[in-house]
This record gives C-alpha cells, structure tokens and sequence, in this order.
C-alpha cells in the first residue's frame, strides 16, 4: 500500500518545469532531486522492513516443529480380528479373490504335490531358499508357532513354501531345511521344489522377484505370505521384514542373522493364525 500511495504523488517541481532550482534553506541541491532521494530511502526502508518481517516469519516457520505423523489407516477388507496395528506391521493387504495359480511340485518327503490337491483347506503359502540365514528362520518360527496357535482348526491349515533357490533344488536341500527348523512338526508342512523352469513359472505366477547371481551369493528375493482360501482363492497377501544384526554382504556369513523384537515375532504369529483361522472357520 506504501509502494503504491508513493508511486501516485505529484512532483510539483517536474509539473513546474523546474528541475534544478535550490530550496531556500536547503543544501544546494534541486529540489526534484531531494523529494526522489527522499521517495528512495523511504522505499528503501520499507524494503528493510518487509525483508526484515519475511525473514522472521520463515525463521518462525523453520522452527516450529512439524507435527507428528498420525495413524496409518486401515487397510481395506481386513478381518476385524485383525487390529490395525497388525494389519500395518504385517503390510497386510487383501486380495480381489482370483483363483490362485497353479502348480505341481515335489515336497520335502519326494512327494509329488499339486496346489489343487490342498482344496478345501486353507493354504498359508511362503517362498523361502534352504540356504537362507536372516528372513527364512524367522518365517519358519513364526510358522510353527501360528500351527500350535490354531489349536482345532490347525488340520484344516496346509502351511507351504515355493523354493527360491535354483542352485539347491534337490529334495534333500529342502528336507535338510525343513528339519533343523522344526517345519516338520507341523503335520501339514511342504516345502516344494523342482526343476527350475517350474519354480521359475511359480515365482511368475505370485509375483516374486528372485535374484540369484551365483551359488555362493545371497538369493534376493521379496518375501511374501499368501492366504489361499478353501477354494483355492487368493485372499490375503503379507510382506515380512526383518532386522539384521550386521549389514548385508554378497555372501552368506555365520554372523549375518535375521531378528525380530520378540513381540513382532509374536504379533505375527497371532496374525497368521488369525488369518487362517478367518478362511477356516
């Protein structure tokens, strides 16, 4: 507003035609020049002061602490046995009910295993690699616990994982696995292999990316949980995430160890017998 009532002022001296006439009592200068010194210095402190009020403002913004992120909402078509926390903490996301697809393998005993054959069950399905040291274990804990958390409806459950390892593929490989992490406590257990053309198609089919630069490197993959309903729907999808007690390297070492705060373990076992329990029931 300043600016503007300035810019509006007559200069009785340029209207007069008198550009360089001395102001009584001035200092020898014309008197257009002072009234345009003047306009400058008043423009000038104005600028002052508004750059002055714009920096204390942004001062004032970039100290004021930004407020605290709230909740994560909840994820659509989420069971309501399923609280929000643990449908976040799980990434749990619900499937649109598309037939799951298909596929014929060979489990831990050598027997040849199709997914059809599991109809009428509930199918919590994994991909894991025998040689794994940080997420697999975890998995296989979590696994295990949810089978005894089912209680009654644990025959109902069929608990299976797709190899991810195309370099270990034999049945011993994932029998060895199988056994020293106590899956084979659980009556409805299969970890499935086979030629790698055929895991490869599995891997396709559920969206799991699998890198394996070499036989001794880490098997990359992205892990992932299917629900499989009793017709053989997919219904549910979570994603497991650990810590590490060291960072990664290329190669598998003893040190390198996969861990998750006791009650995440136990959150996620609830979750996973919940989820099964819901297709179950």
């Amino acid at each position: 507003m300043m600016r503007l009532r300035l810019a509006r002022e007559r200069d009785p001296d340029r209207e007069a035609g008198d550009g360089g006439q001395e102001v009584p009592g001035g200092h020898g200068e014309p008197a257009g020049r002072n009234r345009r010194w003047a306009r400058l210095v008043m423009l000038l402190g104005l600028a002052g002061v508004l750059g002055a009020g714009v920096a204390s403002a942004a001062f004032a913004l970039a100290g004021t602490p930004h407020p605290a992120p709230g909740p994560l909402p909840r994820p659509v078509g989420i069971p309501a046995s399923i609280s929000t926390r643990l449908a976040n903490l799980m990434q749990l996301s619900a499937l649109p009910r598309r037939a799951a697809p298909g596929f014929t393998l060979t489990d831990q005993d050598g027997r040849s295993v199709s997914l059809s054959s599991f109809r009428g069950k509930v199918v919590v399905l994994e991909f894991m690699d025998p040689h794994c040291t940080d997420i697999c274990p975890i998995v296989s804990q979590e696994f295990v616990d949810a089978y005894h958390d089912l209680g009654p409806l644990a025959s109902k459950v069929v608990f299976a994982a797709v190899n991810v390892n195309k370099y270990f593929r034999s049945v011993q490989a994932v029998a060895a696995f199988s056994a020293e992490h106590g899956l084979t406590t659980i009556p409805g257990w299969h970890f499935l292999t086979g030629p790698t053309a055929a895991l490869s198609a599995v891997w396709r089919g559920y969206q799991v990316d699998v890198r394996a630069p070499d036989p001794g490197g880490d098997i990359i993959h992205n892990s992932s949980i299917y629900f499989i309903d009793r017709d053989g729907r997919e219904r549910y999808l979570a994603v497991p995430e650990v810590s590490y007690t060291k960072p990664r390297y290329a190669y598998h070492t003893s040190g390198e160890t996969g861990y998750l705060p006791v009650g995440q373990m136990t959150d996620w076992t609830r979750g996973i017998a919940a989820l099964a329990r819901d297709l179950a029931g």
